[in-house]
């Protein structure tokens, strides 16, 4: 009984998934999401919002509403495979996302959907893992209920940066350099020195042919990291292309 979640809102559901055979590949006790911000495969998203606190449901779904046609690792599923989805939906509340939340909740949520982005990211749907990552960035940047603690504070810091870094990367698979830029600069704000995004900001700067600014911030990634050979094979080909040509 009671009403039936609406969009925004969030649900905890009990999950089950089985594979044809019978085995057991997915077990969920209480999974929090909101459906429609890609947290659950597609079958859960649109079968959640038909149901009603208390109601079990079964959902059979082909492989493109549940792991795809690559399947999956974790859960281990098979390429191509249909599931057998049992669904208790448990609870519907607000969602969280317009909420003052306190800091725990906040890194949760963000931990959350930084990983659904990851799935969907190594599944190949870029636009989803974005999705993903900037439905993360909400929750960890959202009101907070109580300033954090100097771990909680560090910890969301460093998510901020790893979401940061991926919606370059996914920024990057869809072609939109300008936009894969702007995330590594956004998560240098936050962390100067981070190795990865300053990689790739001077990849990017290389490639819009910003060569000086491109050698600086590679040089100060060769300083955090004096062993990695990709920092060092870019910054050859840098001094290669500014360095005169010979005369003959």
């Amino acid at each position: 009984g009671g009403p039936r979640p609406l969009p925004g809102q969030e649900v905890s559901v009990k999950v089950l998934g089985a594979l044809e055979d019978g085995g057991l590949v997915e077990r969920d006790p209480r999974l929090i999401c909101v459906p429609g911000h890609g947290d659950v495969v597609e079958a859960l998203e649109l079968g959640v919002p038909t149901m009603q606190p208390g109601e079990v449901s079964f959902f059979l779904a082909a492989f493109p509403y549940a792991y795809g046609r690559p399947g999956s690792r974790e859960p281990d599923v098979p390429p191509e495979a249909p599931l057998l989805f049992e669904v208790t939906l448990l609870e519907v509340r607000d969602g969280p996302d317009p909420q003052p939340l306190p800091p725990a909740v906040r890194l949760r949520l963000g931990s959350q959907r930084r990983e659904r982005g990851n799935f969907h990211f190594a599944r190949g749907d870029f636009a989803a893992a974005l999705r993903s990552y900037r439905l993360s960035l909400r929750a960890l940047d959202g009101p907070a209920a109580a300033p954090p603690g100097p771990e909680e504070e560090e910890e969301l810091r460093e998510q901020r940066v790893k979401c940061l870094n991926n919606c370059a990367a996914a920024e990057l698979k869809l072609g939109r350099a300008e936009e894969a830029l702007a995330a590594c600069e956004a998560a240098l704000r936050i962390c100067p020195d981070n190795g990865r995004a300053l990689l790739r900001r001077g990849q990017l700067l290389a490639e819009q042919g910003r060569d000086a600014e491109a050698a600086l911030v590679l040089k100060r990634a060769l300083e955090l990291d004096p062993a990695s050979k990709v920092i060092h094979t870019e910054l050859s080909r840098l001094a290669k292309r500014q360095s005169p040509p010979s005369s003959t």
